[in-house]
């Protein structure tokens, strides 16, 4: 069995500003609990092609949240018929997926699934995230309060899940967390890799994109709370998952 300073994670990178792209991958290396050397990113927007087969060698594969993309829009942004295959390859493979936000989205149009866009009236800040019946047996959920809080920013959504899927948390307005049925891989619409403190800068430096200036930003951000419970979900990840220290 591999030990913790041993593993070597493959991060989908979605981010395109600089500093962004350091924060989140210092975010998924905090709550794994690795290195951030332990975690080789493939940011799309610097290498917009590539095979599936990049996957093949790590341990777990990552796939962050984006801002500057939109999954409904495959003409303009070309790595996202790239990053279906990297998916569909990692299922084929039985390799460990943790994807957030974007490659929640990404994972359930991979799967065959439809994604759907809101324009007004979508989730932004710290909400609460209920379970289904099925979280009570999954490695990563079992143990989640119900509800609990996460934080969560998107205008793209799912109301439906593709057949594989089996549904394990869910809000009023969408889908929340799936795993691939007898495959360990789950994809998450909200982001287990950010905590209030990181919320607080993403939405600060992305507030043109989805405020509607600065009193709607001091109002979802006055709401902030902290999210253990969603955060915890990427170091059961590595513990129960990718080690196998814990049932599955």
């Amino acid at each position: 069995m591999k030990k913790r300073d041993d593993l070597r994670l493959l991060l989908l990178q979605i981010r395109e500003g600089e500093h962004v792209r350091v924060e989140e991958h210092q975010s998924f290396a905090r709550y794994c609990e690795l290195k951030p050397e332990q975690i080789r990113i493939l940011n799309v927007f610097d290498t917009p092609r590539f095979e599936p087969s990049v996957v093949d060698g790590y341990d777990a594969v990552l796939v962050g949240g984006a801002s500057e993309a939109n999954v409904l829009e495959p003409e303009r942004y070309t790595f996202v018929s790239d990053a279906k295959r990297l998916l569909r390859r990692c299922a084929e493979l039985d390799m460990p997926v943790f994807a957030s936000c974007f490659g929640f989205q990404l994972a359930v149009l991979a799967l065959g699934g439809e994604i759907k866009h809101r324009d007004v009236g979508f989730e932004m800040g710290t909400i609460p995230i209920s379970l289904t019946e099925l979280a009570a047996g999954d490695p990563l959920f079992r143990d989640r309060p119900d509800p609990f809080m996460a934080v969560s920013v998107h205008r793209q959504y799912a109301d439906q899940l593709p057949d594989a899927c089996e549904l394990l948390a869910y809000t009023e307005q969408c889908a929340h967390a799936f795993k691939l049925r007898g495959k360990r891989f789950w994809a998450f619409q909200f982001h287990p890799e950010v905590d209030k403190r990181i919320l607080v800068e993403r939405l600060t430096h992305y507030k043109a994109h989805y405020t509607d200036g600065d009193g709607h930003l001091d109002a979802v951000l006055s709401s902030a709370v902290e999210t253990p419970h969603s955060n915890h979900l990427m170091t059961a990840f590595v513990d129960r998952i990718v080690l196998g220290a814990g049932s599955q």
